[in-house]
């Protein structure tokens, strides 16, 4: 059984923050840019919040392009068109990492969060982690 940070036992299918886990065809469609069920608000602002906002970008842009790989089942020399499938990645992870931070936004104000929920909450989150950093530092070196 899974527990909470506070000691309670979580529902399957609930995230650590409260909110719940769309199922995986709902989470597809969130990938390619669908609007979720009020119910799954709170997910979605854990889900480009969270520690690991920046992996989750990357797995769904990885998601988002699977669908390339069709491009290997053409005729032709394997090489070249593993050499095009491994061009188009490279391409599609450039641009969106460059703008992973605007893409975050949008998928929150699509889901009714106003514009620039997520850097603050992602700054908010930092500050504390760096002042737990900072006190740390100074038990452990300056005492």
């Amino acid at each position: 059984m899974v527990v909470r940070r506070d000691g309670r036992p979580r529902e399957r299918g609930v995230t650590m923050s409260g909110g719940v886990r769309p199922n995986p065809v709902r989470w597809l469609w969130y990938v390619y840019g669908g609007r979720l069920p009020e119910r799954h608000r709170e997910w979605v602002l854990h889900d480009v919040t969270c520690r690991t906002w920046a992996l989750r970008h990357i797995a769904r842009v990885f998601v988002q392009v699977s669908p390339g790989l069709l491009v290997l089942l053409l005729p032709g020399p394997l090489w070249i068109t593993a050499m095009c499938v491994v061009g188009g990645l490279l391409m599609s992870l450039l641009y969106s990492t460059s703008s992973m931070v605007e893409s975050c936004e949008t998928r929150l104000v699509k889901h009714g969060y106003p514009l620039g929920t997520g850097r603050a909450t992602r700054a908010e989150r930092q500050t504390a982690e760096d002042a737990e950093a900072w006190q740390r530092y100074i038990e452990r070196y300056r005492s």
